[in-house]
């Protein structure tokens, strides 16, 4: 399920044709990406997931070619356990990293990136570690 984040007015995200595999996410407020720099475009959206899956957040093409933006960690990945984690609630964020000499600026409303929901298997005698503390870019804090 997605919901809106706090009381942000945003819409949820939708797929724009019959066999799109990914859900349009668009920036929930106004953000400029400076040259050779990275971003985090705020979404207003949570998601909370089963526990055997994750969302896979992927950059519009079109941000790409026509701007030279990349997703700075190239792909996204929010965990099931990343809804109301302590340190943002499990607001997603998307880190735009800007490859050109421009700034660019991306404006509340516009799609910037596409959500896919992916499940995953774990491996036999998997032992994971202990509970998410954190929020953005948290899970590799506990080691």
């Amino acid at each position: 399920m997605v919901a809106a984040y706090r009381e942000a007015r945003v819409a949820l995200p939708r797929r724009r044709t019959r066999l799109s595999a990914g859900y349009d996410l668009a920036a929930a407020e106004a953000v400029t990406v400076e040259p050779g720099r990275v971003a985090l475009v705020p979404t207003g959206l949570k998601v909370y997931l089963p526990a055997d899956e994750h969302v896979q957040i992927h950059i519009r093409s079109s941000l790409a070619l026509e701007h030279s933006l990349i997703l700075a960690n190239g792909v996204g990945i929010v965990d099931a356990d990343y809804a109301d984690n302590p340190d943002n609630e499990g607001h997603i964020l998307v880190a735009l990293r800007n490859c050109g000499d421009r700034p660019v600026d991306i404006a509340r409303g516009q799609r910037i990136a596409q959500a896919i929901f992916v499940p995953y298997r774990r491996v036999a005698g998997d032992v994971a570690g202990g509970e998410r503390e954190g929020g953005f870019g948290s899970t590799g804090r506990q080691e």
